[in-house]
């Protein structure tokens, strides 16, 4: 793991945005497309903006959530609706895969969705948020369905029920999220460099995070 400060939340934006470009930018030297895995919450938002502007070859960039809320994508908690709405509305003309299936419950609804994921591995670029419970994706301390999401074996995507979370949920699983060429953690606050700190001493299934400490390049700022 390698921590890079940064003075204020405006300087770690650009640079999470600048880095995930580059990586991407690498990318698509070398193949044909690239995929890019983004997180959901309020936290990667400017970066998303930022990112949009980037000169790349959106067309030839497929992005999809790194986790999903079991609603539709027009409901205010989805992600697929952030980032389509922070990224792709904002002139990133990138593919967006959603891990939402109108009709389905969770547990076909991932099915489904790893159909659509599998052909997309390995990941090109990965960013991933954190918890102060230390968890990433939906990959929750204590959730139902998360010693299935960490197995290596497990398909790209699975459904898991987060300790008291309004809605079910979806997530890409351990062997998905790692199989990325380049990953990178953005985390604010105090609390949350406490947390990540203190993940590297726990079991994974107490800190799910520590699972990807290994050559994650961490950004934070207060």
């Amino acid at each position: 793991m390698k921590l890079t400060e940064h003075p204020d939340r405006e300087a770690l934006t650009l640079a999470v945005a600048q880095d995930i470009a580059e990586s991407l930018g690498m990318a698509l030297k070398t193949r044909d497309r690239a995929v890019l895995c983004l997180p959901g919450g309020s936290t990667p938002v400017p970066v998303y903006k930022a990112l949009a502007a980037a000169p790349l070859d959106w067309a030839r960039v497929v992005v999809l959530p790194g986790d999903e809320r079991w609603v539709a994508p027009d409901h205010n908690r989805s992600n697929a609706r952030l980032i389509r709405r922070n990224l792709i509305d904002e002139g990133a003309a990138a593919e967006l895969v959603p891990l939402y299936t109108e009709g389905l419950d969770p547990d076909a609804g991932a099915a489904a969705a790893s159909a659509l994921v599998a052909p997309l591995l390995p990941l090109s670029v990965l960013l991933l948020g954190m918890g102060e419970d230390m968890h990433t994706a939906s990959l929750f301390p204590g959730a139902e369905g998360l010693g299935a999401a960490l197995d290596p074996s497990a398909p790209p995507v699975l459904a898991i029920a987060a300790p008291a979370a309004p809605e079910p949920r979806v997530t890409l699983t351990l062997p998905a999220l790692t199989s990325a060429t380049d990953a990178l953690l953005m985390i604010t606050g105090p609390e949350k460099r406490a947390a990540l700190e203190r993940a590297a001493s726990l079991p994974v299934e107490e800190a799910p995070i520590r699972a990807f400490l290994k050559g994650l390049r961490v950004h934070y700022a207060e």
